[in-house]
């Protein structure tokens, strides 16, 4: 009889928010494949946990999920964790639980913390229904897809960003879509849990030195029409240029896109219009 593999959810910071049924199953399993052995440790040596861990991250996921597979076939039971949280979601074991799948194996889910979850239940937006888009894309086309996806949810979209890029990020979504009310919500569950709620300019300002992990829940409600994404006048798009830069911190050509995007019009038509608007204010 094959074994089984459990998706197992751990805390998204405090470590006292792990299910007793979830530790039940670490102790018992024959291993624990682990997205980073180190950090997996600190739990496990938590509740004293003396099952053995092997690494599985995302460059190793694709050859290891044979082996895995090859030790469920056997019998063996196996616990797949990732740093924090559900694994899969945003995280490596997709390709584990699809092989384990197709191979007859049992898969079961333990479920427990999730920062989606957290973050959409303290923001005070709608939430009975809802996007979950995961990281932004950093590639110019794939973002701009992603943009475009998240203006037309026409619901309560959840998404994360790392420390580096959330003012970019934030000051790009309010070229997209105005300024829209967002909450941020930085370390969950951890000692310097922050939680800010407003509009996206209230954020910013807020955001002075960007540090640790964040989710942000955007109440995006229904699409802004077409007409009126592209009305802006010269002078308008002046502002949102230097607010984007400035506040925002963006690259001079990463705003001018962002602009573009937003307004449906090809960005020498919006460097064109800042360039109008400067000379009228010299």
């Amino acid at each position: 009889m094959s074994g089984t593999l459990f998706v197992v959810a751990t805390p998204i910071g405090n470590l006292d928010d792990i299910t007793a049924r979830a530790l039940r199953v670490l102790r018992e399993v024959t291993v624990i494949a682990a997205e980073d052995t180190r950090r997996t440790a600190h739990l496990l040596a938590r509740y004293a946990i003396p099952t053995s861990t092997t690494s599985f991250h995302e460059h190793n996921e694709t050859k290891k999920s044979a082996s895995l597979v090859a030790r469920l076939a056997r019998g063996d039971d196996i616990a797949l964790v990732s740093d924090a949280g559900t694994p899969t979601i945003s995280d490596p074991g997709q390709r584990l639980v699809r092989a384990a799948l197709d191979a007859g194996c049992r898969v079961e889910s333990i479920p427990g913390p999730s920062a989606v979850m957290a973050a959409l239940a303290v923001s005070g937006f709608p939430s009975a229904t809802f996007t979950f888009l995961g990281f932004p894309p950093t590639r110019s086309n794939a973002r701009t897809r992603w943009f475009e996806n998240l203006r037309a949810a026409g619901r309560t979209v959840v998404f994360f960003e790392a420390p580096h890029r959330i003012k970019g990020t934030l000051g790009e979504l309010r070229s997209f879509m105005g300024d829209r009310p967002i909450a941020v919500c930085r370390e969950l569950t951890k000692s310097h849990e922050k939680l800010v709620i407003g509009p996206i300019s209230r954020v910013l300002t807020a955001l002075v030195e960007p540090k640790g992990e964040f989710t942000i829940v955007v109440d995006v409600g229904p699409e802004t029409p077409t007409a009126q994404i592209g009305a802006a006048s010269d002078a308008e798009m002046l502002h949102e240029f230097g607010e984007m830069t400035a506040r925002a911190q963006l690259p001079r050509r990463r705003a001018l896109n962002a602009l573009a995007r937003k307004h449906r019009r090809p960005p020498n038509e919006v460097y064109a219009a800042i360039e109008r608007a400067k000379k009228l204010v010299e």
